[in-house]
């Protein structure tokens, strides 16, 4: 997730562009750069790290009288942060700019193409093949030129162009990444969000997939790029402050942040399978089918919620690739007396790729021989440097310390891997992969489509619950390590003191403590288990436990002993915890919210742990 900011009309370009680009820097902050026409060419600026070191850059500049101009931050995912890689990225002529968000998926085999076609490339991101692609079929006329270069693309864009020859125009264009239009007097604007645009403008236009405008100080016009026709928009005027319209108008980042995983799910399994097929493809593994078959053990180590991404992980991992795993809490890991050799894989999970015990735990890993694959959501963190492959989440920036969608990202990052493995291992045939794809490809929509209803019942349920003191989450199989998830995210956001077991647990001590002051969070969906699932339900309630159930619609003897359920839909067993996950991330959040809690910020907590 990067941000985007473009500018036409009368007002200097460089404090609009850095104004823009400062309200968007929650979407990017490894690097930024901007381009402006001065004196017939293009000037362009990149800085590596946070916006600040790109204004220090700028200062000899500020006196540039032009009034048109692109700006962008980024969050990486493609190419480390450099200021090579920072946008705006240019063609061979230095005469034509573009900023990007979003992923193009076939960028490599444009890329050699291209390459074979006399253009030099400067950088190793994706974004780069747009710029070129567009030279390529620019003659005199830059729409033109864009809508053809974009029928060559595959994947996701939220586009901006500059072209030095046609210095009062840019070019927008958005398929499956945001973007929205401003438009004042004599003025037009684009952005990723909203908050770049608020200071000057609440009138908006937003692109719907498959859109390019052309923006000018005389309006916004809108095309089909699959037809070129113009297209009729609605204004819309935005009511928001600054502040709700950073959260692109939710409350806090965590309910935006909850709300974005369907996006950060697909983002992350975009471009990366073919379910017709079985195939999963992550070449940014850095093994070889040779290793991966040799391997005799695979090591999961993280911490916290990025632990529980693990824990699910390794029932995939064993039931499909057919190899012994273990999930280590980096905190003790490090201490231990270890077991590992060549013919080990270690998995550091981590959204930061800095977290202390994580790192400390990877290097004693690759010390001992073992191969080293992380799973990552920061291009170019120390983790993923010191490893030797990284299979990228693309869940973009997360502000809110209780972890969301980097959790469900980490989620699909595993299962792919597993099914990668399983392919290489050749421990699953091609019908069974071909079945699991399919049914990861549904999870987006699945959880779209409930969202608003697992949120309206998350409500309801925080009016009831939320001055309980204690809770007990219960589940079985792959719903433990969603049920210690869930009591996790409880305790982080309400600092209500929440437990979670394997149900099967109950009976050796957790047991005593439940009586009619103590709600029970069971995930009970329709598996293998499901029997013995309920049988822990009837213990609860037996006891006056109240039971607060997950289960599946229209489970209708769950349901009679439930003090509340919420209904998921029923799915492939092994996608269940993405579904799971969502409703108890939502009951958390609101129960904090009606407790007073500061939700995006819980007291004692930091993001990420950089210290031991």
């Amino acid at each position: 997730m990067c941000g985007i900011v473009g500018y036409v009309g009368h007002r200097r370009i460089l404090p609009v562009l850095l104004d823009g680009l400062r309200r968007l820097e929650y979407r990017g902050y490894d690097s930024a750069g901007v381009a402006w026409p001065e004196n017939g060419d293009l000037k362009r600026v990149r800085a590596k790290g946070k916006l600040n070191i790109l204004e220090e850059t700028l200062e000899d500049f500020r006196s540039t009288r032009s009034s048109i101009g692109l700006g962008h931050t980024r969050w990486a995912t493609h190419g480390r942060p450099t200021e090579e890689n920072a946008h705006p990225h240019a063609d061979c002529t230095g005469r034509l700019v573009v900023v990007h968000n979003g992923i193009i998926e076939n960028y490599f085999a444009l890329r050699e193409q291209l390459k074979k076609e006399g253009h030099v490339f400067k950088s190793d991101t994706d974004t780069e093949v747009l710029a070129h692609l567009i030279e390529k079929y620019l003659e005199d006329d830059l729409v033109e030129a864009v809508l053809r270069a974009l029928k060559d693309v595959e994947g996701a864009y939220a586009l901006g162009v500059l072209w030095a020859d046609k210095p009062d125009t840019l070019v927008a264009a958005r398929k499956q990444s945001p973007l929205v239009l401003g438009i004042a007097q004599d003025e037009s604007f684009m952005a990723s969000d909203i908050p770049a645009l608020l200071p000057y403008t609440k009138k908006v236009v937003f692109l719907d997939d498959g859109e390019l405008a052309v923006l000018s100080t005389g309006g916004i016009k809108v095309l089909s790029i699959n037809s070129g026709d113009e297209i009729e928009k609605e204004i819309q005027e935005i009511k928001w402050d600054a502040a709700m319209a950073e959260k692109a108008g939710y409350k806090h980042f965590m309910l935006k942040e909850i709300y974005e995983q369907p996006q950060a799910i697909l983002n992350t399994f975009r471009g990366r399978m073919l379910p017709d097929t079985g195939e999963v493809e992550l070449p940014e593994m850095g093994l070889s089918d040779e290793v991966i078959k040799g391997l005799n053990k695979v090591v999961l180590l993280a911490c916290g919620t990025s632990w529980h991404a693990g824990l699910v992980g390794k029932y995939w991992i064993e039931k499909w690739a057919r190899l012994p795993v273990e999930v280590e809490l980096a905190s003790e890991f490090r201490y231990r007396d270890l077991l590992l050799d060549e013919k080990s894989l270690t998995i550091p999970i981590s959204q930061s790729g800095e977290t202390a015990d994580t790192l400390a735990g990877l290097r004693i890993a690759k010390e001992l021989g073992s191969r080293i694959v992380s799973i990552c959501n920061v291009v170019g963190s120390t983790i993923t440097r010191e490893s030797d492959g990284t299979v990228y989440t693309h869940a973009g920036p997360e502000i809110g310390v209780a972890s969301t969608k980097a959790f469900t990202s980490q989620l699909t990052a595993l299962y792919l891997l597993a099914l990668y493995m399983a392919e290489r291992r050749g421990t699953l045939n091609e019908q069974e992969r071909s079945r699991l794809l399919k049914a990861l490809l549904d999870v987006p929509k699945i959880i779209e489509d409930r969202l608003g209803e697992w949120h309206e019942n998350a409500f309801a349920l925080a009016d009831e619950f939320y001055t309980y003191s204690d809770f007990l989450y219960l589940g079985r199989h792959l719903q433990f390590p969603i049920a210690l998830e869930g009591a996790l995210k409880l305790k982080e956001i309400s600092y209500i003191h929440a437990e979670g077991y394997a149900a099967g647990e109950m009976k050796h001590g957790p047991i005593a403590l439940i009586d009619r002051n103590m709600p029970v969070v069971a995930l009970v969906p329709k598996d293998h288990v499901y029997e013995k699932m309920v049988s822990n339900v009837e213990e609860v309630k037996s006891r006056r436990g109240i039971v607060i159930s997950v289960g599946v619609d229209g489970d209708e003897g769950l349901n009679r002993l439930s003090s509340v359920m919420i209904s998921v839909p029923e799915v492939e067993a092994d996608i269940n915890p993405f579904i799971f996950t969502i409703p108890l991330q939502l009951v958390a959040y609101e129960i904090a919210l009606a407790r007073g809690c500061d939700v995006d910020q819980p007291r004692n907590l930091a993001k990420s742990v950089t210290v031991e």
